[in-house]
């Protein structure tokens, strides 16, 4: 097995387009190119005050990869309380909250209940389904289209 980069298959680098796809599931080649989507961007319903007083409510998430959800197993914290491993994953995985320089575990850790509950909803729709829309179809006149799951505030969509 031949492995690039510092810790990243391919050499790839987290945000950076996916290598083109081919095919439709089937196994047969359509020439059609896909790229992955790999950070997507939140509003807070409260927003992170820092100590300065500042609110910073608009932010991003990446998808999370298997070390992010391996390494935080390992941490003190978390084997002492399972429940702040939430806390130690989405340090990880936010990309950018505001005009923060660096967000974390500590970070985390200091956002209000509604923040946390809907950034591990939020990051459960895009690591578990992929992707945050849905394919639907009309009760009426059933025609099929897409809805956005991951509205700007909780309880959007």
């Amino acid at each position: 097995m031949r492995r690039e980069g510092p810790g990243v298959p391919g050499g790839a680098v987290a945000g950076a387009e996916a290598p083109s796809v081919s095919g439709t599931g089937t196994g047969m080649a359509t020439g059609v190119r896909e790229t992955l989507r790999t950070e997507f961007e939140f509003e807070l319903p409260r927003g992170y005050v820092d100590e300065a007083g500042t609110v910073h409510r608009r932010g991003a998430m990446r998808l999370a990869t298997a070390r992010d959800e391996l390494l935080p197993l390992r941490d003190v914290r978390v084997r002492e309380n399972p429940a702040y491993l939430s806390v130690v994953l989405l340090g990880r995985v936010i990309t950018r909250l505001g005009t923060l320089g660096d967000v974390h575990d500590g970070t985390v850790e200091n956002m209000f209940a509604s923040d946390l509950a809907f950034l591990q909803d939020f990051y459960r729709q895009i690591n578990a389904e992929g992707h945050t829309r849905a394919a639907v179809a009309c009760p009426h006149c059933e025609q099929s289209f897409e809805v956005e799951l991951a509205g700007s505030r909780l309880g959007e969509s």
